[in-house]
């Protein structure tokens, strides 16, 4: 699938705030041609790794060092009637995590088949943030900012995404999981991994990040490197997931804070502006980042994978959001009742991660399952602002955000 380059409303977000407003030119070459991944890669039984309810094996990976390499992996299926064939999900962990049978576990209790494979070379033996690496590992994570010298394919990004593609085939190739209802989601830098992913493997019915996105001149990166030269130049060209969203077909729901400390909200809307797939955003003030329950278990994930993966009912959506003066509106579509409309909004200037956001109710007018209208009356200083509906399950789906520039 040919390069494309992030899309006009995506360059405006970059052109409106600090770092670079230019793309990087294509990446340096086709790193995830998807026909080499279609293939089943051989596997092994990984013994001592017992986990209820899952198979602990390492998958073939690419060779790293020009060495062969092996990626531990947990699968786990639900209870099956026979002949039965489920849904499935990919989980991709983020960074200081490795393969967690524990998530596999809250999929498989929804009925899904799920797989999760460590993206670092190691095996979970060990503690958070310090796992035991293995002898046939790849390049450690995460981000891989400290191997910028080495031959691409060396590189941890491009490993990484390997690993994600393989271990979908590995799950697509059971024959307990339909392939045509595959899923994935990934937290923090496996929501950085699934952005890439989303725009490289066309199998995938529905992606969720988590935190995640792409155009790092609007993450905490902006303060940590220095963006405009070589060699960060090139880590972007390859790597920022930017470079690859507008490849990106599939729904997508963006699952973030509005104060996460790492992905900023302009990165997070000119991720989704550069996708072409339907895009549902759930941006909850101050979401805690990390995994367990509050990366892996907000009840958005799991409604907006059914909607996709087994016809279940779809979230609400909430399009076409404007403003004219303090006065600010936007659409509204609902299966379900509406249990709460707010505008978000906030005064404050300077770091995203910084800024109080506060809330104020919103008017519904009409009927959401016809199509409402939301309004609100934006308070005076206010910087930037959303909309967030809830329905009668307590799901949050936000508008996109506005930043005002002092008009």
């Amino acid at each position: 699938m040919a390069w494309r380059a992030p899309t006009l409303a995506a360059l405006l977000v970059l052109a409106g705030g600090a770092g670079l407003a230019q793309p990087f030119g294509p990446p340096d070459r086709d790193f995830w041609p998807l026909d080499d991944y279609r293939e089943l890669p051989t596997t092994w039984v990984a013994e001592g790794f017992a986990a209820e309810g899952c198979e602990a094996m390492f998958v073939a990976g690419p060779p790293y060092q020009g060495r062969p390499t092996r990626i531990f992996a947990y699968l786990g299926l639900p209870a099956l009637q026979p002949g039965e064939r489920v849904p499935a999900m990919v989980l991709v962990h983020g960074g200081g995590g490795t393969a967690f049978a524990e998530w596999v576990a809250r999929w498989t209790q929804r009925g899904y088949a799920a797989i999760a494979m460590d993206t670092c070379g190691q095996i979970p033996r060990g503690t958070y943030g310090n796992w035991e690496r293995h002898e046939h590992s790849g390049p450690p994570g995460w981000g891989g900012l400290d191997q910028l010298g080495a031959p691409l394919e060396d590189q941890w990004t491009y490993h990484a995404v390997a690993s994600v593609l393989l271990a979908h085939t590995v799950l697509a190739n059971r024959p307990e999981v339909d392939p045509a209802r595959i899923g994935l989601t990934g937290i923090s830098w496996g929501g950085y991994l699934a952005s890439i992913v989303a725009g490289v493997d066309s199998r995938l019915q529905c992606v969720i990040p988590v935190y995640g996105t792409g155009f790092y001149q609007h993450t905490v990166f902006s303060e940590a490197a220095d963006l405009t030269a070589e060699p960060y130049n090139a880590w972007q060209r390859n790597w920022d997931p930017g470079q690859y969203l507008g490849r990106a077909e599939m729904p997508l729901c963006w699952v973030t804070g509005s104060n996460d400390f790492f992905f900023w909200p302009p990165a997070l809307q000119a991720s989704y502006r550069a996708a072409n797939g339907p895009q549902t955003l759930c941006v909850r003030l101050r979401m805690p980042h990390g995994h367990g329950d509050a990366g892996e278990g907000p009840a958005e994930i799991f409604a907006f994978a059914d909607s996709v993966l087994r016809g279940g009912e779809p979230l609400a959506r909430v399009y076409n959001a404007s403003r004219a003066g303090a006065a600010v509106q936007a659409r509204v579509e609902s299966p379900r009742p509406l249990a709460n409309a707010e505008l978000c909004y906030t005064t404050a200037a300077g770091r995203w991660p910084d800024r109080l956001w506060e809330t104020l109710p919103a008017e519904v007018l009409g009927d959401p399952r016809r199509g409402a209208t939301l309004r609100a009356t934006l308070p005076a200083g206010t910087t930037a602002w959303y909309f967030n509906v809830f329905d009668d399950r307590d799901l949050c789906v936000s508008s996109e955000h506005e930043e005002l520039t002092g008009d």
